[in-house]
């Protein structure tokens, strides 16, 4: 059932990325319901908003902040402010694109911009930039990042951060151990073995195997094998289930139980981190994102460093999504939702915003505050980004099809890969063919 599932919502979405494609701009009528097709209206640039956060309870106090700044310099908008957690936001938007109830504002990153945007839910946002003070101040590569995520011929979402994914490690119990630092895949293994006394309940590792395991088990396969390209040469097959990746992805694996808590099975990012930060685990991988929060539980017993080096000495790491604030179309207050995406982007608020988060700002201006030379992480994994010693796998954003893919098609599978009931060869090779599928759509539809 959840196969014939997927196969109607990516016709679908197929269909409307047609229409998105041959005319960027185009809805399906104005029928005042909120939904996907509802062209909304300029408004009065006054009154009330509604923004939905995509990252809810993770980032709700600093987006309050920073809608008590903007109402405070825009007393006639009032922001009313929706948390939804991280692993319920697609589908949230998805229902109220279909049935009413779209927000005036919402976080659209790089993973969710195709498919909000094949279903002509999103505002395309390249004029009002172009007339914005943030034109010219807003990272470059991020920008093109969200608007080649959107399908290549909009941009549906303003950039607010860059993520990375870290090798975060206790530098206590590595020197208690003797270890050196993680800083190739050799030394990764070797710690979270020496790192483990199950008797006492130590672990070298923890590994995510509950919602988002996908985009950390890819970089940790492409990481070892060393390739740099998501796709073959001819662009229509992925490179995912190549042997070099399956065999990195059954090393990988094989850590479960061995060198990790049991309950890694069912963690998501939060169980992870409170897991990591409980002080008895020895490395995480993550983001950003959780570098306060590691500050809080350890001062400075730990440190965060780039995704470890592979063969010949080379870092290859998966891209992670730009994130991003967009408009939704059905918006009857388009002046006042711009007017709260432009303030949030501003040099003071979006720096404040990354600090709090431990991410790269998208504004030019507060990547050059000083608060960045002094959290480490942040400071390597923006020079790690751009000094050329890193390739990036970009990951296949663009299809509108690829949040589902990655997230609710295949980590239940991944979890028995995990457990021994399914190989990494299988594994590997049905997602594979679901990709290859996939862009085979893309393709057609581009023309």
């Amino acid at each position: 059932m959840k196969i014939s599932n997927h196969r109607s919502r990516r016709a679908a979405l197929a269909v409307a990325l047609g229409s998105v494609l041959a005319l960027t701009a185009t809805a399906c009528g104005d029928d005042g319901s909120g939904t996907g097709g509802d062209k909304g209206s300029e408004g009065s640039g006054k009154g009330e908003i509604v923004f939905w956060d995509n990252n809810g309870g993770v980032r709700t106090d600093i987006w309050k902040e920073i809608i008590a700044d903007f109402q405070k310099a825009n007393p006639d908008i009032k922001v009313e402010y929706v948390g939804i957690a991280a692993t319920e936001y697609q589908s949230k938007v998805d229902t109220a694109i279909q049935g009413g109830g779209l927000p005036d504002v919402g976080g659209v990153g790089a993973a969710m911009a195709a498919g909000f945007a094949a279903q002509g839910a999103l505002e395309p946002l390249d004029g009002r930039l172009s007339k914005s003070s943030l034109n010219g101040k807003l990272n470059e590569a991020m920008v093109e990042s969200l608007k080649s995520a959107g399908g290549g011929k909009a941009l549906y979402s303003i950039p607010t951060s860059a993520n990375n994914g870290v090798l975060y490690y206790r530098t206590d119990l590595f020197k208690a151990a003797g270890l050196d630092e993680p800083t190739t895949w050799d030394a990764f293994y070797k710690a979270a073995e020496k790192l483990t006394d199950k008797d006492k309940n130590k672990f070298g590792y923890t590994i995510r195997g509950g919602a988002g395991s996908i985009a950390q088990a890819l970089d940790a396969m492409y990481g070892q094998s060393g390739i740099t390209s998501f796709w073959d040469s001819s662009g229509e097959k992925t490179t995912v289930n190549d042997p070099k990746n399956v065999a990195a992805l059954e090393k990988y694996v094989g850590l479960y139980k061995k060198v990790t808590p049991a309950a890694d099975l069912n963690n998501d990012f939060t169980k992870m981190v409170a897991q990591f930060d409980s002080g008895t685990i020895g490395m995480l991988n993550h983001n950003l994102g959780s570098y306060q929060d590691h500050v809080k539980a350890f001062g400075d017993k730990f440190r965060g460093i780039p995704q470890p080096t592979g063969p010949g000495g080379k870092r290859v790491q998966v891209s992670n999504p730009v994130d991003g604030l967009g408009m939704f179309k059905s918006s009857k207050n388009k002046e006042a939702a711009w007017k709260f995406i432009e303030f949030a982007m501003s040099h003071e608020e979006n720096s404040k915003f990354n600090e709090s988060a431990g991410q790269v700002p998208a504004n030019n201006d507060a990547a050059r505050d000083e608060w960045i030379q002094k959290a480490e992480p942040t400071k390597l994994a923006a020079a790690a980004l751009t000094d050329g010693s890193t390739s990036i796998v970009q990951l296949p954003y663009y299809l509108p099809d690829w949040n589902t893919i990655s997230k609710a098609d295949n980590e239940p599978a991944f979890q028995k890969v995990m457990d021994g009931q399914t190989s990494a060869k299988e594994f590997l090779d049905s997602l594979a063919d679901q990709l290859n599928k996939a862009q085979a759509e893309w393709n057609e539809q581009k023309g």
